[in-house]
């Protein structure tokens, strides 16, 4: 009677026990639903960046994962997985009682963990938020939970697509996609049996696999060998398939990818314009973003190595080059070159320098803007005397061109004759002309009341100076600079940059700009960037010192800056070249690159000027005053005319003979350094005064005002934007 009351007793206990387990479990079950949220690392896939054909990598940023749909797996592949990790997956209920019984164990006595997990199991844990990889008995109860619940609601092609993409296969790689291309350089799909047996081993030992030598080569031969060995028992391949199998050879590891120089310089400006468009970095590093930008891979190339075979070796590195190339109809930068790759900052976005008489065309172009035309005439003489400037402005060396027009005034770049023109037209107006090329406002801000405004006091970048000139090249418009052409999220859905548009002039007074511009090129200061096979148009710079030079024009198609600096502010001196002028070393650069540029590229024509200057303009001299023509002699001295840049301060010791002939141009395989040496703005008092209260600093400061501006992105309804 004891015993049996002692049996029931335990009996009794065992239900009670039983039915509390079976509550505890029914509340446990009820208050663990599947999480509605994913682990961010288990899904975000990295961005990839590519040059403007879309199919160039530039960089890779973020999680190295590009999820793929199961249907893109081979079935040789997902039998691989599955006869290495959970050969009951498709009958299983998502978990192992046997597997979890042994992981517990291990757990309780403090043993290590071992495996038995199924792969829903390690799916649960690896992809859902609020599930740890701690070691304890309340996270391997909560995972059963959720993994018994996810076999119920989940198909179970659904949880191997997931886990195939969220498992880290090590060499950096998650999931299946992205170690195909690491270990092997191919995608998935394209996975031989051999090859999808080795990616099941590594899921074991990612780091001891994923480059094994010695001991470690041995035991990945033994653990790949298993696996094909359990495709044959599985039925997945053949016992011959299997027999027939050989280890594949392992692509070699790569290294992060790390990025220098321009990359870099490229990467970052991406980033921001994706910043200023509203991404995060989070979409960036996550989101398996697909970013096409503007930056042609081979125009890249053929700006460095314009720099580099145009600039003697033995020049100082204090010396900066910075280049920067639009497309005047789009505002893409399609190239630029910001410096070698040990330097921490970059010469064509982030510096910027005075932009001496390459800011004279925003004057031109607000003047014809504003009711004056190329006829109108100018002092050209020296010094000339303005209301609030506290002295007389003059030439250099006091040169005077007396009353000329635009024409001569701009292929001569007489100083005087731009100041005298910025107070006919009004300062605001040049301000206004140069903010809408895309100059922004805080640079033009703190010069604009001067009355050298128009000589070029203001600092500017070369991306912002290209962007400018190709306002012009555009019939007076101006598109949005910007650097991403398209942005493509995970999903396939395509936005493509719609660039701001703005009316910098209208289209006849561009025109008759760009005329004048061209006679910089034939016959002014900046003939060492003649391009024989079409027009250009440009406009040299020279800083007062030298301390800056420029070249900087364009074709109907692009517009190029080039700029030379010292990040000391120094002048700028080439050795066995003494000091440089705008039309020396940067027009050798800007005609080195735009040769290969325009290479191949069909010749197109400037807009038509007015009837001023495709009628009534003669440049054999017969219009107007001193100053009009190279064949007006008896107007003035020949060798001065032919070395004058109305502002320049030093004078050349061989001039050429005669005047150049046209007709008859030097051959442009041979660049030479033209004798017509476009030699700077000289300051006066009053200009000196500016620049002293605003030289710029050592370019290497992020840049407050960003040459990229936000744009908008709109959905791309057909595919192949330009």
């Amino acid at each position: 009677m004891r015993k049996r009351r002692i049996l029931r007793y335990v009996g009794i206990a065992f239900g009670v026990g039983l039915v509390a387990m079976i509550g505890l479990f029914g509340v446990a079950w009820a208050m663990t639903p599947i999480p509605d949220s994913t682990q961010k690392d288990a899904t975000a896939q990295g961005s990839v960046i590519y040059y403007r054909d879309g199919k160039s990598v530039l960089a890779k940023q973020g999680v190295n994962r590009r999820n793929v749909k199961l249907e893109q797996v081979p079935e040789h592949v997902r039998d691989a997985v599955i006869a290495a990790e959970n050969r009951s997956f498709y009958t299983d209920s998502g978990v192992s009682f046997k597997g979890t019984a042994r992981a517990v164990w291990s757990t309780v006595t403090g043993k290590q963990l071992q495996g038995g997990s199924t792969i829903t199991q390690q799916m649960v844990r690896n992809y859902y938020s609020g599930l740890s990889q701690e070691r304890s008995i309340t996270r391997k109860f909560k995972e059963i939970l959720i993994s018994i619940k996810v076999d119920q609601s989940k198909s179970k092609d659904w949880v191997l697509e997931q886990y195939l993409n969220t498992i880290y296969f090590g060499r950096g790689a998650n999931g299946v996609q992205a170690a195909a291309q690491a270990y092997f350089g191919k995608d998935v799909a394209k996975l031989s049996v051999s090859e999808g047996a080795y990616l099941a081993a590594v899921i074991q030992q990612p780091s001891r696999f994923a480059d094994p030598q010695g001991a470690d080569l041995d035991a990945a031969r033994t653990r790949w060998k298993a696996i094909v060995d359990a495709m044959a028992q599985t039925k997945a391949i053949t016992p011959e398939q299997a027999a027939a199998q050989v280890l594949p050879k392992l692509a070699a590891p790569k290294a992060a990818f790390s990025l220098k120089g321009q990359a870099q310089v490229m990467v970052d400006r991406v980033r921001e314009e994706l910043h200023a468009r509203g991404y995060t970095d989070e979409d960036i590093n996550g989101g398996g973003l697909k970013i096409v930008t503007t930056f042609d891979k081979n125009l890249m190339a053929a700006a460095e190595r314009a720099v580099k075979a145009v600039v003697p070796s033995g020049t100082s590195k204090k010396v900066r080059t910075g280049l920067a190339a639009v497309d005047p109809a789009t505002g893409e930068v399609v190239a630029f070159y910001g410096g070698p790759k040990d330097q921490s900052w970059d010469n064509a976005f982030s510096a910027k320098v005075q932009a001496g008489s390459t800011f004279k065309p925003y004057t031109l172009a607000a003047a014809l803007e504003n009711g004056l035309s190329l006829s109108t005439t100018v002092d050209g003489n020296s010094p000339i005397t303005v209301p609030g400037a506290s002295q007389p402005i003059p030439n250099d060396s006091g040169r005077s061109y007396g009353h000329i027009n635009l024409v001569s005034a701009t292929q001569n770049s007489v100083n005087t004759a731009f100041v005298d023109l910025g107070q006919k037209v009004g300062l605001d107006k040049v301000a206004k002309v140069a903010e809408a090329a895309g100059i922004p406002a805080g640079q033009l801000e703190p010069h604009k009341a001067a009355a050298s405004f128009p000589l070029g006091v203001a600092s500017v970048s070369a991306v912002q100076n290209a962007s400018g000139f190709a306002s012009l090249a555009n019939g007076g418009v101006h598109m949005e600079t910007h650097v991403i052409k398209s942005v493509t999220d995970s999903y396939g859905k395509r936005s493509v940059v719609k660039p701001k548009s703005t009316t910098v002039v209208g289209k006849q007074a561009a025109a008759d700009a760009i005329y004048a511009m061209e006679q910089v090129v034939k016959y002014g200061t900046g003939t060492g960037a003649r391009l024989y096979d079409r027009p250009v148009a440009g406009k040299t710079g020279t800083t007062d010192s030298s301390g800056a030079v420029w070249f900087n024009g364009f074709t109907p198609q692009l517009a190029t800056a080039v700029n030379m600096f010292r990040d000391d502010n120094k002048t700028v001196e080439i050795p066995g070249y003494g000091v440089q002028f705008g039309g020396q070393f940067p027009a050798r650069i800007w005609k080195a690159f735009m040769t290969e540029a325009m290479a191949g590229k069909p010749v197109e024509q400037f807009l038509e000027p007015s009837e001023y200057g495709a009628d009534s303009w003669d440049y054999r001299g017969e219009g107007d005053d001193v100053g009009d023509g190279y064949d007006q002699r008896d107007n003035g001295d020949w060798n001065e005319r032919w070395n004058g840049d109305g502002g320049d301060d030093q004078q050349v010791t061989s001039p050429p003979a005669s005047p150049p002939d046209s007709s008859t141009p030097e051959t442009p395989d041979t660049p030479v350094i033209p004798e017509e040496t476009d030699r700077g703005d000289a300051n006066t008092d009053d200009q000196q005064s500016d620049q002293q209260s605003n030289r710029p600093a050592r370019p290497d400061s992020p840049d407050p005002n960003p040459t990229t501006g936000p744009g908008e992105l709109e959905d791309a309804s057909t595919p192949g934007d330009r």
